[in-house]
């Protein structure tokens, strides 16, 4: 598809931003729908954010994603924030209005939730507690999301005044554990959810024994380099129905797409081809 003088821009904002899949998953819906436009990588330093959003509907942008480290600096630059993205302190997407407002958005918690009913769908809310692994931005859009669903949430962490501080925000039936206790938590769960960088390729792995977690449990992993990470292979090797974390980075775009590339009323789907186009590697 080529790209005209009447194309409809939008990119990924983020300090590095060179390791983004969003370049080449938002390129193959563009490709697929035949639309005249272009997602492009944006190098920001953290100083000079505020200078660059503002330049978007200058330069004629429809809008861009944010990540590392802009997800939470943005709230205080754009012009207005939905309720969700002020209830978890971080934005992911950004839109131009008509009028050149910036208007902001997070789409994680809707990504983790349609990844997992794609992934898991006799998974239900009610059917017992799910433990979540982290708390960090991630964590905090998933853990809102399940609440959201009517989920009764543990919340385990490494440093137990960061999960105090999540639960406090978040409040509801939100316990949290100490990472001493992680093994404790899992007893009678039905979803367990990694939302740390743990088990991530070349990083630090995740020392976690899944004995006290109930063969019928999903499980569940943020990380998706490598796709299949040592919890998601442990779960599986023990009969748990797992979900990787890809399609999380997948369904979060759809949104963003929608707002700056579907004014003919497309809803890009999240296709096998999209999985094998977009891989494992890279983040967000």
């Amino acid at each position: 598809m080529s790209v005209t003088g009447q194309a409809q821009i939008a990119g990924v904002m983020g300090w590095p931003v060179a390791h983004s899949r969003s370049p080449l998953l938002h390129g193959y819906w563009l490709e697929r729908y035949g639309i005249d436009g272009a997602y492009v990588p944006l190098p920001v330093r953290p100083e000079h954010l505020e200078s660059a959003l503002r330049a978007l509907p200058l330069l004629g942008f429809a809008g861009v994603n944010l990540t590392t480290p802009h997800k939470e600096a943005a709230l205080d630059v754009l012009d207005e924030t939905d309720a969700l993205a002020r209830r978890l302190g971080a934005v992911n997407t950004v839109t131009v209005l008509a009028d050149g407002r910036l208007a902001g958005t997070n789409t994680d918690g809707f990504g983790f939730m349609e990844n997992l009913r794609e992934g898991a769908p006799g998974w239900k809310a009610e059917s017992g507690p799910t433990v979540v692994l982290g708390a960090g931005g991630a964590a905090r859009a998933v853990v809102a999301a399940l609440r959201d669903q009517g989920a009764e949430v543990r919340l385990v962490n490494r440093t137990e005044a960061r999960a105090a501080a999540l639960v406090e925000a978040l409040g509801g039936a939100i316990e949290a554990y100490p990472w001493k206790a992680r093994q404790a938590a899992l007893a009678g769960a039905r979803l367990l959810v990694n939302a740390t960088t743990l088990g991530m390729e070349g990083g630090t792995p995740l020392d976690l024994d899944l004995g006290p977690l109930p063969k019928e449990a999903v499980v569940t992993d943020l990380v998706y380099a490598p796709l299949e990470t040592a919890l998601l292979k442990a779960a599986k090797a023990r009969g748990n129905p797992t979900v990787d974390g890809l399609g999380m980075l997948l369904h979060q775009a759809r949104p963003g797409f929608r707002a700056w590339f579907g004014q003919g009323g497309i809803d890009p789907e999240v296709t096998p081809e999209l999985r094998a186009h977009v891989g494992g590697g890279g983040g967000g």
